[in-house]
């Protein structure tokens, strides 16, 4: 098929590098482009997820596994607090 297509200068100037550098011609450099990019634009790369982790020093005096129950403790305390200021 036969059109015209007109390119920004950027992309003209990778798919003229991309023809010197497999001796290719414009018309096999730009099908080339056109089809590697749409093929691969759907699927994205899957990249690994890395958590980062810190230390909390070597002496924790805190229960991590009771931190709900902690969290209910205080919230109460700041309610009765909350409610005995309204007396």
């Amino acid at each position: 098929m036969r059109t015209t297509v007109t390119l920004d200068p950027d992309v003209e100037r990778l798919v003229r590098d991309r023809m010197k550098q497999r001796g290719v011609s414009f018309k096999e450099a730009l099908n080339d482009a056109i089809r590697t990019g749409l093929i691969r634009g759907n699927a994205r790369p899957a990249r690994r997820f890395v958590q980062k982790t810190y230390s909390l020093g070597p002496e924790q005096n805190f229960r991590w596994d009771k931190a709900l129950a902690a969290a209910d403790a205080i919230e109460d305390e700041e309610l009765s607090r909350k409610l005995a200021l309204r007396k």
